[in-house]
């Protein structure tokens, strides 16, 4: 990140899991991103990274199979990626917020106020051998991210 230009800073947070440690790690482009970061990575320790959200207004753009995820409007998003997913007999499911998710593309797709209208962010996770779905694995903050 940081030959991006992103810088890094690391805190703990509390844990779901009270013997593994769990600590989040924000990056941020310039100060004037001080109170949103663009992209904050979730560790466990004895796992490793479990969770990378990215924010839809400052965050980096990422794709998956040659879609644009960040900073789109989330009802493009999900009809282009629902018809990706069916052109490929891909599975589509609804997320406990409403929200389109592809479990065969392993991230999760919200949505943030940007000013009148709303653009989508990605929370990009691996379940490893400790959960089952990425609700089980990612913190809390990333599902009430705004």
């Amino acid at each position: 990140m940081a030959e991006h230009g992103f810088s890094g800073t690391e805190s703990e947070i509390e844990s779901w899991n009270p013997q593994r440690a769990q600590w989040r790690v924000e990056f941020r482009r310039t100060a004037s991103d001080e109170q949103r970061p663009a992209v904050k990575c979730y560790f466990i320790e004895g796992v490793g990274l479990t969770c990378v959200l990215v924010d839809g207004l400052r965050g980096p753009q990422v794709s998956c199979q040659g879609i644009q995820l960040i900073g789109r409007v989330p009802s493009e998003l999900d009809a282009q990626m629902e018809a990706h997913a069916l052109e490929r007999e891909l599975g589509i499911w609804f997320c406990p917020t409403g929200d389109l998710g592809w479990p065969d593309f392993g991230f999760e797709r919200g949505a943030q106020r940007a000013g009148d209208t709303v653009v989508s962010w990605a929370s990009f996770f691996n379940t490893g051998e400790i959960a089952g779905t990425s609700w089980d694995i990612t913190p809390a903050e990333v599902w009430h991210h705004w």
